[in-house]
Formats: C-alpha cells, structure tokens, sequence
C-alpha cells in the first residue's frame, strides 16, 4: 500500500523512547508531523532531530506533534535522546512493517551501490488522520522549517 496524499494514513502502533505503546489513534485532532529517518547518533539524522527540537514550540503553536522514526531499539532512542536533549518523541521500528506501509524502507542508491533501507522522509497527517503531504527522500538540513513553513501556511489557509 503506498502513501496517497487525501486518504487515511495507515495505521499504527510502536513503542517510543521510554518503551511506550504509541498508535496513531493517539494523536486525534492533532496534526501529526512522522518523519523517517536512518540511525540514530549519525550527522544527517543528529542535524534532522535537532531541527526538529529548535522547531518544537513552532509545531506545538500549530497543534502539531512531532515523532521521528527509525530501526534503532528503543534504548538507542533513547540514549540519542539523552545525548542530544531532544524534545521530540522516537518510535522504534525495527521489522520495518511501519515503515513499509509509510514508503519509507525499500530500495536506495547510495553512490552507485543498490541496498534496502530506511528511506529518508515525512509524512503530515491532518486532525482527522488523512494525509495531507508526503515529502519522499528529504535532505535533512532544513527540512523541519519546510515542513512548519507547509503546515504554517495550511493552518493559516484554514482561517481565512
């Protein structure tokens, strides 16, 4: 099943940093901001996390959640919590079923070399739970202000 901006985001239930049971259900009428990415503790995803962090109170003004997923056990999550002081939510998915179903584990190239992987990305899901964009294969530097400056003006579209 691929992710279709309009139709109900899949699903789901992971455990977070702290071994919390975290669905998707969770988060009615929130927005949710599910971003994707490879490992945790490496530059491109350290640079995303604390992006993300800065950019935490910004998301929060717009009811927005942030949740980062990857691989990495929940005591990885953590520890990359701790050492950065994240304010941001981590969900461990280490069988890759969440992210299969959000298009974000599958087929990269990386300097010519084929492999499977995590595939660097973001999903926003509206109130009602329906995706409302999904950026595919994301630069992290930057990105978490792209995706307040998308949710920013959706919001303000919204009152006017």
């Amino acid at each position: 099943m691929a992710i279709e901006e309009g139709k109900k985001a899949p699903a789901f239930t992971l455990e977070n940093e702290k071994g919390e049971k975290v669905r998707l259900a969770d988060y009615a009428g929130q927005w949710v901001v599910l971003y994707f990415y490879p490992k945790d503790d490496t530059p491109g995803c350290t640079i995303e996390a604390q992006d993300f962090t800065s950019d935490l109170k910004a998301f929060s003004k717009l009811g927005a959640v942030v949740l980062g997923c990857s691989p990495d056990s929940v005591e990885s999550h953590q520890k990359f919590i701790d050492k950065y002081k994240l304010r941001i939510s981590l969900l461990s998915d280490p069988g890759h079923k969440m992210m299969s179903r959000y298009d974000a584990w599958g087929e990269k190239n990386m300097y010519g070399k084929i492999s499977e992987g995590v595939i660097r990305s973001t999903v926003l899901i509206d109130p009602k739970g329906k995706v409302v964009k999904h950026w595919r294969r994301v630069k992290a530097k930057g990105h978490a202000q792209a995706v307040h400056k998308v949710l920013e003006e959706i919001c303000a579209d919204a009152v006017s």
